[in-house]
């Protein structure tokens, strides 16, 4: 006798490939869902330690900055140090120089010219004088051309005087300019021999 089987056993095959499937869906949302939350949970982590670095960067910069202005705060101190120094030493080697600008238009007036007015600027000298004849006023400016602390006489004006009746005399009254001279600084002279 022929044996019929009349379980549905194709109905259970189905109903357990159908249980297998969703069950197989479910790990697998089970593991997309765990594989998008690693994911997330690590790239949280990247991003949280890219801005730790970035707040750390940030923070050093702005030490760096205050740094880099007091390094300019102090250079810039250092330059108005130096600046003061130089016209102070400037002024320690000019010191001596007015006594022999003194001395030197003394030294090269001659017999017979004197100065009612000296004016300086900077190093130029402009003096108004009067002399008993025109050749003492070459003679004046001789005397500045040979002189180690003046140079560049420049006659700007001569005019005789009327004569006065005391004196039988005809004087010129003049107008000179020169230059003093700077001083050879030790190092100047070297460089210049050289």
């Amino acid at each position: 006798m022929a044996t019929i089987n009349l379980l549905p056993w194709r109905e259970e095959l189905r109903n357990r490939r159908q249980k297998e499937f969703i069950t197989m869906i479910v790990i697998a949302i089970v593991a997309m869902v765990g594989v998008v939350g690693g994911v997330h949970w690590e790239f949280g982590n990247r991003i949280e330690f890219q801005q730790t670095r970035n707040q750390f960067l940030t923070d050093q910069i702005a030490a760096l900055d205050i740094k880099i202005k007091q390094i300019k705060d102090i250079e810039e101190e250092k330059q108005n140090l130096l600046a003061r120094m130089e016209i102070i030493e400037e002024l320690q080697s000019s010191r001596p120089e007015i006594v022999h600008l003194m001395d030197e238009v003394v030294t090269t007036l001659p017999e017979g010219v004197y100065y009612t007015a000296i004016k300086q600027v900077a190093r130029n000298l402009d003096v108004k004088g009067v002399a008993q004849s025109n050749a003492r006023v070459s003679s004046l400016m001789r005397n500045i051309d040979k002189s180690q602390w003046l140079e560049n006489p420049n006659l700007v004006e001569i005019r005789k005087l009327k004569s006065s009746e005391k004196a039988q005399q005809r004087f010129s009254e003049f107008s000179l300019q020169f230059q003093q001279k700077k001083p050879k600084v030790e190092g100047q002279e070297d460089a210049e021999s050289s």
